[in-house]
């Protein structure tokens, strides 16, 4: 049976998203946040040496990184769903978005976050984090013009990776502002299991 190592208040909800819709046996194991640090605590490094969350465990191996975790669920037991045939445009595609949650999108946001928290004056690092993030997500919102899903016309692990990002610019109550993530917000919630991720999430906030 597959475990996922879910972290409260973290990227792992997608995963959960994920596994609800493979209709795979799987077990939460569930862990929370220092309160006073917010970071994870250290449990978690008994499964993996930085302490983080996703991680799963499968068949005697230890995945973590979202995007690996997305890319190996969907190849071992998507059945040819959420994801396009290798080697046509589409999955090269879908490959740039795998990565794009995690690296050029997620950066910016988590440094507006860290500036917010600290709540100092900075010199330089306020003004970039501005600057990128605004450059991310009119991207993203650029690509969705006319799509209701990112890589083709169907639900792929591009998806389940990008749905992170929205939830943060949500939360951050800047989603009004880009009228193509309100579509594809919409369009994501309209998967009956998307809510049964939200539900057993809240389980363990």
């Amino acid at each position: 049976m597959i475990r996922l190592h879910h972290l409260n208040k973290s990227r792992s909800k997608r995963i959960i998203w994920l596994l609800e819709e493979l209709d795979v046996d799987y077990e939460i194991v569930a862990y929370q946040r220092n309160s006073e640090t917010f970071l994870a605590p250290d449990e978690l490094k008994a499964i993996h040496p930085l302490g983080k969350s996703p991680v799963i465990e499968d068949n005697g191996q230890i995945i973590a990184e979202s995007g690996a975790i997305t890319d190996y669920l969907i190849t071992q037991y998507g059945n040819g769903k959420f994801a396009p045939s290798r080697g046509s445009k589409d999955y090269i595609d879908y490959q740039q978005w795998l990565h794009f949650a995690e690296s050029s999108a997620i950066l910016p946001l988590l440094l507006k976050m860290f500036v917010q928290k600290d709540g100092v004056k900075t010199q330089f690092l306020e003004g970039y984090a501005d600057a990128e993030t605004a450059k991310v997500i009119n991207y993203f919102n650029d690509r969705l013009e006319g799509k209701r899903y990112l890589v083709g016309d169907s639900l792929t692990g591009a998806d389940f990776m990008m749905s992170f990002i929205v939830e943060i610019v949500k939360n951050a109550g800047q989603l009004a502002h880009f009228k193509n993530l309100v579509k594809y917000d919409e369009q994501l919630q309209t998967h009956e299991k998307f809510h049964s991720a939200n539900e057993l999430e809240a389980k363990y906030d």
